[in-house]
């Protein structure tokens, strides 16, 4: 049998503010974890929902559509589209807001950290979404790849920002990967199938960029990878019929990359506790810290430990356990009970 040890927060936490997620973490899964997110709280509460209106502020970027498209916390979900004629090198966006947001947040982590709530050794994490995931969702047609590289420059300045305000040994950067598993899959999302836009082969494309992603952080920063597949109303774009696209972009990205990987998150759907699904994580490069997304709030601890007796006859390392994206869309009242099933299924860190 694998050893399961230590539990790892995807990043969203259904709390309306980032000091009740840090003290509520810090008191239940305090000896669990490595790192503790800020909840990705306020606007950052829908994932990248919030980004066409920022770039929509740019000029040259234009939104599609007279009228407003609301979804939660007062949020435009319009699409966006570059403006006639516009070079997009010469676009000068907007802070993008997850500079600023770490920033807040990391001061409260430091106060908390001083008062004794939140352990010594424990780091700050921070979730950045992939520039494919924005380009994806929010853009179309030639327009991506127009627009790509823009991006990828102002997340990459915002992860600079980060970098120089906080201390790289109190720093676990992770990189959201879900649209790129939908592209991979040929899903659908956001009302149409989820393609790529880059010459060549869609696999190849797609660890390019991850690796890119990786090595983008120093070496004394922990840096983890979440892969995904969707967690709009708690469900996935498409479900995963085995964990085989999983590994084999995990595998690709390992080699790709020129830094190591702290951690490694693979999501686990709930119907799924055959050694089928798992059977492809006997291919999978050992990493430091591989996490299982295995908790579901649906079944407890009692379901979790069903997925890990099937993970166990693949896996070849220990694992930690997480769910398999993060707990913010999670009904109100639910969020103390699935952070007590990952201290119940997992030994401490």
């Amino acid at each position: 049998m694998t050893e399961t040890r230590g539990a790892q927060l995807v990043g969203s936490v259904n709390f309306d503010d980032a000091e009740t997620t840090m003290r509520t973490v810090a008191e239940i899964l305090g000896a669990h974890v490595r790192r503790i997110p800020d909840g990705e709280v306020g606007k950052r509460f829908h994932w990248i929902m919030f980004q066409p209106d920022v770039l929509g502020e740019a000029e040259g970027i234009e939104r599609v559509g007279e009228e407003p498209i609301p979804f939660g916390a007062g949020l435009d979900i319009r699409p966006l589209r570059l403006a006639s004629g516009v070079e997009p090198a010469r676009i000068d966006l907007p802070p993008l807001g997850y500079a600023s947001a770490a920033a807040e947040s990391y001061a409260l982590f430091t106060r908390l950290r001083a008062e004794g709530t939140i352990p010594a050794g424990v780091r700050f994490q921070v979730s950045l979404p992939t520039p494919v995931a924005v380009i994806s969702s929010f853009f179309r047609g030639e327009d991506r790849g127009a627009f790509e590289p823009v991006y990828a420059d102002a997340i990459l300045g915002e992860l600079e920002q980060i970098l120089e305000h906080i201390p790289h040994s109190d720093l676990a950067i992770q990189w959201d990967v879900a649209s790129e598993m939908g592209i991979l899959e040929g899903a659908s999302g956001y009302g149409s199938v989820m393609e790529h836009w880059w010459a060549g082969d869609v696999l190849d494309g797609i660890v390019v960029r991850l690796a890119a992603l990786v090595d983008s952080v120093p070496p004394e920063v922990e840096v983890g990878m979440h892969l995904c597949y969707g967690d709009a109303g708690e469900k996935h774009f498409v479900e995963p019929s085995d964990t085989a696209n999983l590994v084999r972009v995990a595998n690709a990205v390992l080699v790709a990359a020129g830094r190591e990987l702290s951690w490694l998150h693979l999501p686990v759907p709930i119907d799924r506790a055959d050694e089928a699904y798992f059977a492809p994580l006997a291919e999978l490069t050992e990493v430091a810290e591989l996490y299982l997304g295995l908790i579901h709030r649906e079944d407890g601890a009692a379901g979790a430990r069903r997925r890990l007796a099937a993970a166990d006859s693949a896996v070849r390392q220990d694992v930690g356990v997480a769910t398999e994206c993060g707990i913010g869309r999670a009904p109100a009242g639910t969020t103390e009970g699935i952070l007590r099933t990952h201290a119940e299924v997992a030994a401490p860190r």
